[in-house]
């Protein structure tokens, strides 16, 4: 049997997901990082170190999620913290063209639904998808931990406010998305909240990821901080929260 606690992290091949990858191992963890492409995630498996694997996983393939699941079982026999981090945010926008920009591409009025469909099938499906597959696997764990790295951009009630500085680029493709995750997760929270799997909503913030075209404010480092908090919580730790570092709390 397995010792260590074994963490998957999905898209853990770059950005916040390769440095919570490196986090975890930090804290003892055997850590999959799961990567789309299977090279890549070999390459940040190699970068992180000892007790670190790659795991071929696109979260918008079932044949890929079930396969990834069937490794996990047969290697394992459980799952104890499952961290959601894969996420896009176009498909299509110019490397030069502004977040301010794409938004007004991206308004109700004249978005384009294989848009919305794209983003959402990694973003919100690609979630639920690859939970329910664990599923098993993390109640086999004494005590599962699932992570949903989110936005404050999705969050209704700061874009209900006029003076929410980011309200102007709340639109159905990325902000949106954020939303409904938060929402599965919420559906998650209240499934499990009896069942001792703890599932929580965290947002890294403004980080320099490919994500954002590295626009952001944040490091990695500072990103990753809040999801690798929660994913340590103990047995008498919070259930249903959606938190920024940290522990500060974000309007749903």
């Amino acid at each position: 049997m397995h010792k260590k606690p074994v963490a998957l992290v999905t898209g853990a091949n770059q950005g916040i997901g390769l440095q919570i990858a490196k986090d975890l191992v930090a804290h003892d963890f055997t850590v999959l990082v799961g990567s789309r492409i299977l090279r890549r995630g070999e390459a940040a498996a190699k970068e992180v170190g000892s007790d670190t694997r790659a795991l071929q996983l696109d979260v918008t393939d079932q044949a890929s999620i079930t396969a990834a699941a069937e490794r996990i079982r047969k290697e394992f026999g459980r799952l104890d913290v499952l961290i959601n981090n894969a996420a896009i945010s176009n498909t299509g926008k110019q490397p030069d063209m502004s977040v301010q920009d794409y938004a007004k591409l991206t308004r109700p009025s004249n978005v384009s639904l294989n848009e919305v469909r794209a983003i959402w099938d990694t973003n919100v499906f690609g979630v639920l998808a690859v939970t329910q597959a664990m599923l098993p696997l993390l109640r086999e764990a004494p005590a599962a931990r699932i992570v949903n790295v989110s936005s404050g951009v999705g969050s209704l009630t700061r874009n209900s406010d006029p003076a929410f500085p980011y309200r102007s680029i709340f639109g159905p493709v990325y902000p949106a998305s954020k939303t409904a995750l938060n929402a599965i997760t919420l559906a998650m929270m209240i499934e499990l909240e009896s069942t001792g799997i703890k599932v929580n909503l965290v947002t890294p913030g403004f980080t320099k990821t490919n994500l954002n075209g590295y626009a952001g404010t944040q490091s990695v480092e500072e990103g990753s901080r809040e999801v690798v908090r929660v994913a340590l919580l103990g047995p008498d730790g919070p259930t249903g929260t959606f938190t920024r570092w940290e522990n500060a709390t974000i309007p749903w």
